[in-house]
């Protein structure tokens, strides 16, 4: 491993090279040095300080559209033409009302000339988010908009949904516009013994004592997106890094990271972390 500043060029075991950037500032900015550099990413990664649910540390100035509108304006344009951008993120309740703000920032993404292309779900199992359930029931999501620039590139898709049918061969029809019904195209084929995962993932939260920061989010709900909507040695950005999920698991899975943090504590803790970061024990 060769130090660059706040740079490395990883070794994979393939043999071919990879970059991992770390910067610690405004993401603004430092998307705007990115830019004017030229540089473009295959995939954005990140879950931002949404609705300021969370105590992000004395730098941290709140969150808005003064924010929001930007960071999304900067992604848009770092990131290449088919490129992805998962946008982790939930709203807070303010007297009595749920903010709204992940569908307007969805709705914003869409204004600038992007396509929503799927809205799923992280379905934690257990209540952790605040709120008076004397009121309402117990939320237990977030959402997870996947942005993309133009016609998506890139979606590997995981197959890991048991079938109840295994074995069977399909069979079925499908309603026309016309109403009348038509046989699906694969019928008379065998059930394989595993599916298409649907757009629901649930995934347990991470202890965010483990990694000194408020809302990490898991390392596998990282891996899974990482594996979906890039290949090998793609680059791919988090512009809140946090304490460096998105990081690790690029390193894992042989991905170019570059990551913006800007705490100066979280910062440090991503990057002893992405340093660390080992392949045993990982399952890919």
């Amino acid at each position: 491993m060769r130090k660059l500043g706040e740079q490395w060029i990883e070794k994979a075991e393939d043999g071919k090279r990879y970059n991992m950037r770390l910067i610690n500032g405004d993401c603004l900015k430092e998307m705007d040095k990115l830019i004017q550099e030229g540089v473009r990413v295959d995939m954005v990664l990140t879950s931002p300080p949404y609705d300021n649910l969370r105590d992000y540390g004395k730098d941290f100035t709140g969150w808005g559209e003064h924010i929001w509108k930007p960071c999304l304006d900067k992604i848009f344009t770092i990131l290449k033409d088919g490129g992805v951008c998962v946008w982790v993120v939930n709203d807070a309740t303010i007297k009595g009302s749920e903010t709204g703000t992940s569908f307007k920032q969805a709705l914003y993404w869409m204004e600038i000339g992007g396509n929503l292309h799927d809205t799923m779900i992280w379905e934690k199992p257990i209540f952790t988010a605040t709120g008076a359930l004397k009121v309402r029931y117990a939320q237990v999501f977030e959402y997870m908009f996947i942005f993309v620039k133009g016609k998506i590139k890139t979606f590997n898709p995981i197959k890991d949904r048991k079938n109840k049918s295994f074995g069977a061969v399909k069979c079925g029809t499908v309603r026309q516009a016309n109403g009348s019904m038509k046989g699906i195209s694969s019928k008379g084929k065998p059930i394989a013994e595993y599916g298409q995962r649907y757009n629901v993932w649930k995934m347990n939260t991470e202890n965010n004592n483990i990694f000194k920061h408020p809302a990490p989010f898991p390392e596998v709900l990282a891996k899974d997106h990482i594996l979906s909507w890039s290949n090998k040695n793609d680059t791919i950005l988090d512009p809140f890094m946090g304490s460096g999920t998105t990081g690790k698991m690029c390193k894992v899975l042989n991905r170019n990271f570059i990551g913006i943090e800007l705490d100066d504590g979280y910062f440090q803790v991503a990057k002893e972390r992405i340093i660390e970061a080992k392949k045993a024990g990982v399952k890919v």
